[in-house]
């Protein structure tokens, strides 16, 4: 590993840097140059135009493009091919707790190029820069605790009282240690303390969010312990791990964060509701007056669209904000407990392509929950509805796709939670006003604990036609069920067919089972929307069209993970399986003589296992937003 410090905010400030020596299997070497940054390279190496180089290639643009996080932290995987998990790689970027989201998004995106310069061909790097920190590997590295290499700057000044101002400064360091541990998700935080008449002492801690409190706690009590042997009688120290930032001073160096812009004032929670702890979404509660305001009492002027669960209204608050607020019925199946998980698992998942939670309400029968508003409304009304038809350019359509995957990808996988979409169709794909895809429609999401890989359910709810067929059948929910929902999704993209309303007689009875015989009679791009042919990109086609027989193979075991479609959708090399014979759309129509329907719908009850079934017409999922 090599160490290379040059010219930043520390340094500027008068401090000089030292090297806590790591255990004596990571000595490194110091290289000194008057510019750049300070950050660390792997010893070990990858070679120029391999999968590895790929795939941090592709990592890299993921933390940049998700650096408008409101928490300012964000992690991700690109997985390897096959067993090839050599090639997977891991990153992740730590904004400092006061800075704001443009001056993190400029330091995210100036340091994923930045690191690729520093460390050309390195299969794992870290760079601390001056708002963020940036980390890559080839190894496995979130939750975990990672406190080598760790680089400590001193300031040159020193204190008249050496002994008291130590002992204040390690006093208050563990006190904001403290605070920032227990600082929820975000794990970060200041304190200031007068050291005498004339001068205050200002300290900083902060760890990456993914730690744990005690590990985070771990993490900065070790980077204390070590300040008296470089920085004794220093009246400034600053010393950083891969895994936590802690820093004082006697003058201000950090920002002063504001308060988040303040929500109307909520109604107090009602005590016959409280069991249930929402104490970290707490401020997000809108009393009901707001609402009814924001949408001129809930006027049908102003309704969106209904769904299973309820009506869907604009609404647009006192300073022009504009909001999609769904109200559910009185007559809805969600209860108190399940509309509180849907509150709590939306406020946790925040992500460029998920719709964003704003808010809810609570109040006497109305549940409401407040969501970011979209103009362009829901992608099925551009892929199938006559108004919006040939809006879609391919270009638009594989970006769609793309981001589609991006989100799906971080439910899975990059979140704090493991999340199991269960309803991911058109309806639930909305478009911002550059046609962007946001994943909405959360209220039968799926959360699954970190190391479980799948599960049984008795109430089996989604949309036929979407549905894997092991799901449709026994209840059988894991990560490929959403990837199955994804390739017919995908098809759909492709063709402007809709999969439920799809039905050719003489040569195929449902969109999957016609994609499926035109890739076996070797004339696949026979499916894509007439309007795209003379504009599109016939090798992206092909690919997206494989991509979606791989993810409706009726194994769940030999469908993809949403990582490796992540790598063949952003990769021009990757050889990519033969795929299997789909299992064939799940819902009111026959298959060929060889494959009978897996379950012909006549009712809304399943015959086995009881389960609670919706058809594409009247879905359980709303068909606009929230």
């Amino acid at each position: 590993m090599r160490i290379v410090k040059g010219v930043n905010r520390l340094s500027a400030c008068g401090l000089k840097l030292i090297i806590t020596p790591p255990p004596l299997s990571q000595q490194v070497e110091v290289d000194e140059r008057i510019k750049g940054l300070t950050y660390v390279c792997s010893p070990k190496t990858y070679a120029q135009k391999s999968t590895f180089q790929t795939n941090l290639n592709h990592l890299l643009s993921s933390l940049s493009s998700n650096s408008n996080q409101s928490d300012g932290f964000y992690n991700t995987t690109v997985a390897g091919q096959g067993n090839n998990s050599n090639d997977t790689v891991y990153g992740m970027f730590q904004c400092y707790g006061d800075a704001t989201v443009q001056a993190c998004q400029k330091c995210v995106s100036n340091a994923s190029k930045d690191i690729l310069q520093r460390c050309p061909n390195n299969t794992g790097a870290v760079g601390w820069y001056d708002k963020c920190w940036l980390h890559y590997s080839d190894q496995y590295l979130f939750s975990k605790t990672d406190e080598y290499p760790r680089l400590v700057y001193y300031n040159v000044n020193n204190a008249t009282d050496t002994t008291g101002f130590m002992k204040l400064v390690g006093e208050t360091l563990s006190g904001v240690a403290k605070k920032a541990s227990e600082g929820g998700s975000k794990k970060f935080a200041t304190k200031t303390v007068d050291y005498d008449a004339f001068q205050t002492l200002y300290t900083m801690a902060q760890c990456t969010s993914d730690l744990s409190e005690i590990d985070c706690r771990t993490c900065l009590s070790n980077s204390i312990s070590n300040l008296p042997i470089c920085c004794n009688g220093r009246v400034g120290g600053v010393t950083v791990t891969p895994s936590c930032f802690l820093r004082y001073e006697t003058y201000p160096f950090y920002q002063e964060t504001a308060p988040p812009p303040a929500l109307p004032p909520p109604a107090p929670w009602p005590e016959s509701t409280s069991k249930v702890d929402i104490s970290s979404v707490e401020s997000l509660k809108f009393d009901l007056d707001t609402i009814r305001t924001a949408t001129n009492d809930f006027s049908p002027d102003n309704k969106l669209g209904q769904g299973g669960f309820g009506e869907v209204y604009k609404g647009v608050l006192p300073g022009g904000q504009e909001l999609a607020i769904k109200r559910l019925s009185s007559g809805s199946k969600q209860g108190v407990g399940e509309f509180k998980n849907e509150v709590v698992t939306m406020a946790k998942l925040q992500h460029r392509n998920l719709v964003r939670l704003l808010g809810f309400c609570l109040d006497e029968e109305e549940k409401i929950l407040i969501y970011e508003f979209l103009p362009n409304r829901s992608l099925d009304n551009f892929l199938f509805g006559l108004e919006n038809q040939g809006k879609l350019n391919w270009s638009t359509r594989y970006k769609i796709i793309e981001g589609i995957t991006r989100g799906m990808l971080y439910l899975h996988e990059d979140s704090r939670l493991k999340i199991i979409h269960r309803d991911l169709k058109a309806s639930n794909i909305l478009l911002d006003e550059d046609l962007n895809p946001k994943i909405s429609d959360f209220g039968m999401a799926k959360i699954f604990g970190v190391d479980q890989t799948q599960a049984s359910t008795s109430r089996v709810v989604g949309t036929f036609g979407y549905m894997a067929p092991e799901y449709a059948m026994h209840g059988h929910i894991s990560i490929k069920s959403d990837i199955y929902s994804f390739g017919v999704l995908i098809l759909e993209i492709i063709s402007g067919k809709k999969n439920t309303s799809f039905y050719i007689s003489s040569y195929a009875e449902d969109l999957l089972s016609y994609a499926w015989r035109l890739w076996r009679e070797g004339r696949p791009l026979e499916l894509l929307d007439p309007s795209l042919r003379d504009s599109c990109s016939r090798n992206e086609v092909t690919k997206c069209i494989h991509i979606s027989l791989l993810c409706i193979q009726e194994n769940p075991a030999l469908r993809p993970t949403i990582q490796s479609i992540m790598v063949m959708l952003s990769s021009h090399s990757v050889t990519l399986s033969h795929p299997r014979k789909p299992a064939f759309f799940v819902g009111r129509h026959r298959t060929d003589s060889n494959n009978p329907t897996i379950y012909e719908n006549s009712s809304d009850q399943a015959t086995s296992n009881s389960a609670q079934w919706s058809v594409d017409k009247d879905p359980i999922s709303d068909l606009y937003p929230r």
